[in-house]
């Protein structure tokens, strides 16, 4: 039986690239023959809001250096990229933004120069502050795979699931209400109207138990009512109680649920030297897990996805 590692191999040697055109009828076509135990450990985490995934395969040696910023990243990879794009298939719909990293299915999460102290992946002197992501957005993801190439002083990812805080009933009802915005990030550009953005609920209760849609740092919290800030802050402060750190290795993969949980990162210090942190990312939609029917009504700021792998 072929592994996870023989079929990623076998499609780069027929595709070559991502941008093959074949990618997508490619990935398709062997979803039959991924084992089982891939095909199961993409399954959404539950409560806990994430997952590690062991024991991806990683050629150190064939990778080169970390690349400087996400355009150099471009056709690095493409073994490990394949394997994550199958995983995330298994998992659901994989897709991209067409303003985010040219519209490529898989993004190269690295420090870059110049975006140290920014609320993007590229930062890395900062602490990036726990976010959905692409919150701003009625049809972001429901899981994110986070793929590690390379992380050689174990910067850490944090994670922080909703379901685990602890808020009383008035502070959920008030973070029920859409009074606020989410904007989107700098990395989508700075063009975006936020005097006509729509105000957005932070939490609500799904099928499956509370949801969360949250990035204080892009929230403009100073419109809000001094009682929403205190119920907030609340949950800024419970998301920080719970939330646990994952030193991802080389080779390893972190699913988050994005619907329950949270993440960001710790900050360190960048050497551009080609050894830094190399993370690859792929958003993955879930068909039978349908947003707010009140989301239907928002326009992403204009943001629009690559869909390859969505059908009817």
């Amino acid at each position: 039986m072929e592994t996870l590692d023989d079929i990623a191999r076998d499609l780069a040697v027929r595709l070559g690239t991502m941008d093959h055109p074949g990618l997508v009828p490619a990935i398709d076509g062997r979803l039959a023959q991924l084992p089982a135990e891939a095909v199961a450990a993409v399954r959404p985490p539950g409560d806990a809001g994430a997952v590690i995934i062991s024991g991806l395969q990683v050629d150190d040696a064939r990778l080169g250096p970390t690349p400087g910023s996400w355009r150099e990243a471009a056709g690095t990879g493409l073994e490990f990229e394949l394997i994550l794009l199958l995983l995330a298939r298994a998992a659901g719909e994989p897709f991209g933004w067409r303003g985010q990293q040219d519209g490529r299915l898989v993004n190269s999460i690295v420090p870059s120069r110049g975006q140290e102290a920014s609320q993007t992946g590229a930062s890395s002197a900062t602490t990036l502050a726990p976010h959905t992501e692409d919150a701003f957005h009625p049809r972001r993801a429901n899981l994110l795979l986070l793929g590690c190439l390379r992380n050689p002083v174990r910067v850490g990812t944090t994670i922080a699931s909703v379901r685990r805080t602890r808020l009383d009933h008035d502070q959920q009802q008030l973070l029920a209400e859409p009074a606020l915005p989410i904007l989107p990030d700098t990395s989508y550009g700075t063009h975006h109207d936020q005097e006509a953005a729509p105000g957005v609920p932070t939490l609500w209760t799904g099928p499956d138990g509370t949801t969360l849609r949250y990035d204080p740092a892009y929230t403009p919290l100073d419109r809000a009512t001094p009682a929403h800030r205190a119920a907030y802050a609340r949950l800024s402060g419970e998301l920080d109680r719970v939330s646990v750190t994952a030193a991802l290795g080389a080779g390893e993969l972190l699913m988050i649920d994005n619907d329950v949980a949270v993440h960001g990162r710790v900050p360190f210090r960048a050497r551009y030297d080609g050894t830094d942190r190399w993370l690859k990312r792929i958003n993955v939609r879930l068909r039978d897990r349908p947003r707010r029917p009140a989301e239907a009504t928002e326009d992403g700021y204009g943001e629009e996805l690559v869909e390859p792998f969505r059908h009817g």
